[in-house]
């Protein structure tokens, strides 16, 4: 997982990756620290998604960027497209079965 620290390093990491995933979270959000692990072990069934993770703290900046309200957010990038976003409380095997979907479209 590659931490970025702006917003032009976000855009990059979307536009140079084919299949990007970006996990978007808080310093004191207990919810995206209880998810981030069990969505880094879930992609790890699909190897050509590159994962990223961006503080908002630290990139304040990115909430407007993206059209961000609430973390975590979860935002699937193919070919520089959104095509999956879920926040708050997300429902893992509902995502896995969406990803899985796009993931064998796309690979």
């Amino acid at each position: 997982m590659k931490d970025l620290h702006s917003i032009e390093e976000v855009d990059n990491f979307i536009e140079v990756n084919r299949l990007s995933f970006i996990y978007i979270s808080r310093t004191n959000c207990g919810v995206c620290h209880a998810l981030l692990p069990k969505v880094q072990e879930m992609l790890t069934q699909f190897p050509e998604i590159r994962l990223a993770h961006v503080n908002v703290d630290d990139v304040e900046a990115i909430a407007g960027h993206l059209s961000i309200f609430t973390v975590p957010v979860l935002l699937l990038y193919v070919d520089g497209k959104e095509m999956i976003r879920e926040a708050r409380f997300v429902q893992m095997e509902q995502l896995q079965d969406k990803i899985s979907r796009i993931y064998e479209f796309n690979t």
